[in-house]
């Protein structure tokens, strides 16, 4: 899952970034209004998290153009601004949900998961490959119809290389998302992880594919 976090306060920013790293999400981190465009324009976001307070253009701006765009995005508004109208505005121009300053982080991404639920609701978000099916929401493996039990970090490995196909997940990014409290993960962990789920995925026809100087891809055989 892919969220922009759109936030021109880089203590605040980092703070996010970590945290929906922690809940498995690939995020992207915009500054400023420029650069979220530019970001909107190359990639497909699940969520955008919009401050207003932008130093080139205010959010509302921003959101505008989303809308005018037809882009289907869930956007929840964090932003300082207090009061109704500032929400109501907010709302009006198409914004899914607002947050005000300062925030409960857990509120924050039960939202966030919420509205990704909704915005794919009745797509299939499940991520299948072969006889492979895996529910994100759920935490669920299942191999041909039968659920698997993965560790947590085995889980992990293979949600970030489903959700990177075809073009594949460095070690970095890996190491990155199995990182928990500021522990260091190597890349020899990662590739006893690695080791262990091509050994799971062997007998259902998946192949986790070493990629020279990068990383792994995962693919059906």
């Amino acid at each position: 899952m892919y969220v922009l976090i759109v936030e021109d306060d880089r203590l605040l920013a980092d703070g996010l970034q970590t945290a929906f790293r922690r809940e498995a999400f690939d995020v992207v981190h915009a500054g400023d209004g420029a650069n979220a465009r530019s970001a909107l324009q190359v990639l497909d976001f699940d969520i955008v998290v919009l401050d207003l307070g932008l130093p080139d253009i205010d959010g509302l701006e921003l959101l505008h153009e989303i809308r005018q765009r037809k882009l289907k995005v869930p956007v929840l508004v964090l932003t300082a601004r207090d009061g109704t109208e500032q929400q109501v505005m907010a709302l009006d121009a198409g914004a899914d949900d607002y947050m005000e300053k300062p925030f409960d982080l857990r509120e924050l991404q039960a939202r966030v998961r919420a509205l990704i639920r909704r915005s794919h609701a009745g797509q299939g978000v499940a991520l299948a490959l072969g006889t492979l099916v895996v529910d994100p929401y759920q935490k669920e493996v299942r191999i041909d119809g039968d659920i698997h039990d993965l560790p947590a970090r085995e889980y992990e490995v293979l949600e970030s290389l489903l959700l990177s196909t075809p073009r594949g997940v460095s070690k970095a990014r890996l190491a990155q998302r199995l990182a928990l409290k500021g522990e260091q993960i190597g890349d020899n962990a990662v590739e006893v992880y690695i080791h262990r789920l091509r050994r799971r995925l062997r007998t259902a026809g998946i192949h986790i594919r070493t990629i020279r100087n990068l990383g792994y891809a995962i693919e059906a055989r």
